[in-house]
């Protein structure tokens, strides 16, 4: 009995639910963000997001924690638009010009994808041909699809480039079994890996393509952070500037080549674009990702929970984007975690990490946590203390019987 009541209380005590987070004064008097009208628009009932931990809505910054805008003191206030949370960084310093609900959860839809690119760009070889499966076909009927064939054969750049100008989903599926060696399931698996070593801890993907799934969040933050990993790799940045891509022909499935073209308007209307990634689910809306370099200074915008009306995503970025480079260089209202960051230093308050210009702890050189990290790291090590203080309670009492 004495056994059971001590697995009891450890399994308490590691599975419990993080704190949900008290609504504090920043939350309470924030200032809301202008928000665009979307006439006619009958929005869909928003998913239940998990708790909110209090640690995760400082990482960058403790003016982060917001449910409204943030924006350097003094500047001009930044265009209305409609989506439900956004963000403007600096790719290069890191440094956050501002946002609405930056650590608002929010559903990704298409922009996950990127999530995808940061996790396996490294592993596969763009010139290696391989050959698409059954498997990779199990896509939602209706869903976004570039056109691949099960038994056709392409190259792992022609996959690539399928995902990130038609947003393929078959592509997303095919490219995270070849990037993880075995399936889809664990290169979902990857991906989450990759979202925690790069400090998104709001972010947890449970399709390798974006398309809804219970449990499946992220926020306007955690994409930056997404975004700024991509654009750091050269192939990414050549591929989200690609505008026309051909798909060849598969003879022994009877099929012709065409040709995609690449769905983000940005890169065709927006003067010094370097691209970025488009998304839609009925129940995510609208999602956008996109950058753009002017005067050798290069920012970066996501949005999540847009509506098409009376702008559409990428304009709505494009709209962000003039108010960033507008604002002084310097202006900041926080900071991107470089990668490794939280994940290097478990015993560190997040606070102290996440004030801008802190000291920055040195990358993780040790393979990257799965889970909730180092947040559960610290619950671990309380419950193994509970457990030590109730054994050794228990302990004395069984001394002292007859």
């Amino acid at each position: 009995m004495r056994t059971a009541l001590l697995a009891a209380t450890a399994s308490a005590v590691l599975l419990a639910p993080a704190p949900v987070a008290a609504a504090g004064a920043s939350a309470a008097s924030a200032v809301r963000c202008p928000r665009a009208p979307a006439p006619g628009v009958s929005r869909p009932p928003r998913p239940s997001p998990p708790p909110a931990v209090p640690e995760q809505r400082v990482v960058g910054g403790a003016a982060l924690d917001t449910t409204g805008l943030v924006a350097p003191a003094g500047v001009a206030a930044p265009p209305g638009v409609s989506a439900t949370s956004w963000l403007v960084a600096d790719l290069d310093s890191g440094q956050i010009l501002g946002g609405c609900g930056p650590h608002e959860y929010g559903t990704p839809a298409s922009v996950q994808k990127l999530l995808l690119a940061a996790t396996m760009l490294p592993r596969l070889d763009p010139k290696q041909t391989v050959t698409v499966t059954e498997d990779d076909m199990n896509i939602e009927p209706g869903s976004s699809a570039v056109g691949l064939v099960a038994g056709g054969r392409y190259t792992i750049e022609t996959i690539w480039l399928g995902l990130l100008l038609n947003s393929g989903n078959e592509a997303a599926n095919a490219l995270a079994r070849l990037g993880s060696g075995t399936d889809s399931a664990a290169g979902v698996r990857a991906m989450n890996e990759q979202a925690h070593h790069l400090g998104a801890l709001q972010t947890h993907a449970v399709t390798p393509s974006g398309l809804d799934g219970r449990g499946q969040f992220t926020s306007a933050y955690d994409l930056a952070l997404i975004a700024r990993a991509c654009f750091a790799d050269p192939t990414f940045r050549r591929y989200a500037l690609t505008e026309h891509a051909q798909i060849p022909v598969q003879p022994a499935q009877r099929t012709k080549g065409f040709e995609i073209q690449n769905e983000n308007q940005l890169i065709y209307r927006y003067p010094g674009a370097l691209g970025g990634k488009t998304g839609f689910t009925d129940l995510a809306r609208h999602t956008y990702v996109g950058a753009a370099e002017r005067d050798g200074r290069r920012l970066v915008v996501t949005l999540l929970g847009a509506e098409s009306t009376p702008m559409r995503g990428w304009e709505q970025g494009a709209a962000l984007l003039d108010w960033g480079f507008a604002l002084p260089r310097g202006a900041s209202v926080g900071r991107l975690v470089e990668p490794g960051e939280l994940t290097a230093t478990p015993s560190a308050a997040p606070s102290a990490l996440a004030a801008p210009g802190a000291p920055r702890p040195a990358a993780a050189s040790g393979p990257t946590r799965t889970g909730s990290g180092w947040l559960w790291s610290v619950t671990a090590v309380s419950a193994a203390g509970v457990v030590m203080l109730l054994g050794g309670l228990l302990w004395r009492r069984r001394r002292r019987l007859p």
